[in-house]
């Protein structure tokens, strides 16, 4: 349990790496060329480690839904939709949304059962858990203006 904790962790701080670099390489090279980079050079770099680690297994994917095949196309979508997020909003804030958004929404589908998930009941707990999180990010987009504002006001 907290070996999978701490790889949740790290996994935390590399996305939040990748979605700087990202919106780095967005302000030279625009939105598309930065997607097709940024899966280009995860393709590659999974397909030699794979080679390296998996071999010959690495190609064998037998009794897998052909729908879950379409991952690489949401993919995309995450590139893209982060990067302008980015854009538009600032890495901090961006980020925090995109990780508001994936415990709300992962207990919708696991809630309906939906993508071959098991379907898990959905708890007044859960609820409250998403709207912790939802409730920080409001705090910290929205919490300190007020504070910020008085102290540029003072005379120094």
């Amino acid at each position: 349990m907290i070996s999978g904790r701490i790889l949740a962790v790290l996994a935390g701080s590399l996305v939040s790496l990748q979605n700087i670099f990202n919106s780095k390489v967005n302000e030279r090279a625009g939105s598309w060329a930065t997607t097709a980079l940024v899966l280009g050079m995860g393709f590659l770099a999974s397909l030699v480690i794979g080679l390296l680690f998996e071999g010959a297994e690495l190609s064998v994917l037998e009794k897998m839904q052909p729908w879950y095949w379409f991952s690489g196309l949401i993919g995309v979508g995450v590139v893209i939709c982060l990067v302008q997020g980015i854009r538009l909003l600032g890495p901090t804030y961006a980020s925090s949304v995109v990780l508001s958004a994936q415990p709300g929404f992962a207990l919708l589908w696991v809630s309906l059962g939906w993508f071959g998930l098991e379907q898990v009941p959905f708890t007044f707990k859960q609820v409250v858990g998403v709207l912790v999180l939802v409730g920080s990010i409001i705090v910290f987009k929205f919490g300190g203006k007020h504070e910020a504002q008085e102290s540029s006001k003072q005379p120094a």
